[in-house]
């Protein structure tokens, strides 16, 4: 009996072989996707460098282009507003916010996957639902602490408020990680005479490294943006974050300084967007060690 043998397929995507092929399945779902992805940033960028003349009168100039670039609103940011403090401002208390997050998370995280204490998982997954609180609900027992302690207007108020919800998210994420490392790395070095503290320190923590840089870039990009702590606890011009001060200092009344605006926005976000890009790779290989069990 002679049986056929179904065609292997040698080529793996032999499908997408030819050129019209490709442009429909890869480079044109692709475009669209940067389009989307980076319009935004294109917009800022146009607006940054918009005459005001051209930004208000869309019938005689392209809304989608500049015909005659100006420096102005980039040097009313500059020079006419606190944005160099701000900008100041939200990096400190962002990486600060983060450290203080990354340490308190670390610890939490390895004790519930590690230590195998009773309730270790019903811990674990009421910190990870501590995070599902509305900020919008914890700022108001928040704020009476901040006044009671006398940090309000200072820059430590936004530091020591950030990990409330920082750290639970962390935390989670954590766990996840820690839990795919073999506890067999863990067992021979307590048998080795390890401590604890020194497991933690020259085992856990090196092969846990993409975990770590997936959580401080979670927790350095939220502390980056946060809006509701800094615009309740902070009033004083100098002590502002860059997303409070762009938009209590250049919006007037019913005036907007949209070229200003926009040039505070894309200054904010660049340094951002260039950090998380170099450590993208770890942030997805982290995120998949957080879901699986």
């Amino acid at each position: 009996m002679i049986r056929l043998r179904r065609p292997v397929d040698e080529g793996g995507m032999h499908h997408l072989s030819t050129l019209p092929q490709r442009v429909v399945t890869i480079y044109l779902p692709l475009a669209v996707f940067l389009i989307v992805l980076l319009f935004p940033f294109y917009w800022m960028g146009l607006t940054t460098l918009k005459p005001n003349e051209e930004m208000l009168n869309l019938q005689d100039f392209n809304p989608f282009w500049v015909e005659n670039p100006t420096l102005a609103h980039i040097k009313k940011l500059l020079f006419e507003t606190a944005y160099p403090a701000w900008l100041w401002n939200t990096m400190l208390v962002a990486v600060v916010s983060t450290f203080i997050s990354l340490f308190c998370a670390v610890l939490a995280a390895y004790a519930i996957e590690r230590l195998r204490f009773k309730g270790a998982r019903a811990t674990g997954m009421a910190i990870f639902l501590a995070y599902l609180v509305p900020p919008s609900i914890l700022f108001i027992p928040l704020a009476t602490m901040v006044f009671k302690l006398g940090i309000f207007d200072t820059k430590l108020a936004l530091i020591l408020t950030y990990p409330t919800f920082l750290i639970p998210f962390c935390t989670w994420l954590l766990m996840g990680y820690f839990r795919s490392i073999p506890y067999e790395l863990e067992e021979c070095a307590l048998i080795d005479g390890a401590t604890r503290l020194q497991i933690l320190v020259k085992i856990m923590l090196p092969l846990a490294v993409p975990g770590l840089i997936s959580a401080g870039i979670f927790a350095f990009t939220l502390s980056w943006n946060e809006f509701i702590y800094a615009l309740t606890f902070i009033s004083a011009s100098q002590n502002k974050t860059v997303p409070v001060g762009v938009i209590t200092e250049l919006v007037e009344g019913d005036v907007y300084h949209w070229g200003s605006l926009m040039a505070g926005a894309l200054l904010g976000s660049i340094p951002v967007a260039i950090f998380y890009s170099f450590f993208v790779e770890h942030y997805v290989s982290s995120m998949t060690g957080a879901v699986k069990e």
